[in-house]
């Protein structure tokens, strides 16, 4: 897929979009600061792409409580300013956000068009950004996810791994849910999607995806040390007992009903993903 603009070199999905469209032309924060809106409206303006991902953000979650300033300009006025360039080009603009923008109450998966409700400086953020898209007036596609892991960057099977081979007991979150989700399915989805918005241009809006079966954090942990073949044992516990700066939301899982009906994107395995990591990790 050649014409492709990709912001995010590093990151776990960029990563992995790397590995399928290589010929795309990737901004690392050295070609594009994304605390610079303007510089990178200028990198969208620079060239004759045929499409835009956003797949760079701030995901530091705690430290986002104490320097939401910097949150806002990565999560909301960088990916407005890319919007609206987008939009100016006439060019389809697939950006990445967060279960986050809920306040994660019930059980219930979140459908797209259900009231949001940010919990913390992060979700605030990132709510601001799909907004700014929004009202850029082109053709985008927002793509909430959750509970991202890879075999790169920092992530919860990582953790997990290394605290798992260091420890006989962890004690993890039980009274959070969601569904993890491989990097590599999402960048698959986001690569279908903006393939899809080249061929139609009223294609757009914004999607949900997540992995299945949704389990809490404790369930994945146990599901991480009986794939990587350790015996730590996992132990769950009320978030109460584990306090963090920012909330979290109690109930991420998201209702991925309307990416399956209009993409023929169906939600992935986590199983099967983290069994791919983890044979990655092994090499």
């Amino acid at each position: 897929m050649t014409g492709l603009l990709i912001f995010g070199k590093t990151g776990q999905v960029a990563t992995e979009l790397f590995r399928i469209v290589p010929d795309a032309r990737f901004l690392s924060r050295n070609d594009a600061d994304l605390t610079d809106p303007a510089a990178c409206a200028a990198a969208v303006r620079s060239g004759d792409w045929s499409g835009v991902i956003n797949a760079a953000a701030y995901t530091a979650v705690d430290k986002a409580e104490g320097d939401e300033e910097t949150a806002r300009a990565v999560n909301a006025l960088a990916p407005g300013a890319i919007a609206r360039a987008a939009a100016e080009k006439g060019i389809p603009f697939l950006h990445i956000s967060t279960d986050y923008v809920f306040e994660g109450s019930g059980t219930r998966p979140w459908a797209e068009d259900d009231p949001t409700g940010p919990l913390g400086a992060y979700g605030r953020t990132k709510l601001e950004g799909e907004r700014a898209i929004a009202a850029a007036g082109g053709q985008f596609a927002i793509l909430r996810t959750a509970w991202v892991f890879s075999a790169h960057g920092a992530n919860f099977v990582k953790t997990m791994l290394r605290l798992g081979a260091e420890r006989n007991e962890l004690r993890v979150v039980a009274d959070q849910h969601g569904g993890p989700t491989p990097a590599a399915d999402i960048a698959r989805a986001c690569l279908t999607m903006i393939g899809a918005m080249q061929a139609d241009g009223t294609k757009g809006g914004i999607y949900h995806f997540s992995g299945q079966p949704d389990v809490t954090w404790a369930d994945f942990a146990t599901g991480i040390m009986a794939q990587a073949g350790l015996s730590c044992r996992v132990t769950g516990i009320p978030t109460a007992e584990y306090p963090t700066p920012a909330r979290r939301p109690a109930n991420s899982r998201l209702d991925c009903a309307r990416i399956a009906r209009d993409f023929g994107i169906p939600r992935p395995d986590w199983q099967a993903g983290l069994d791919k990591v983890l044979k990655e990790l092994n090499k």
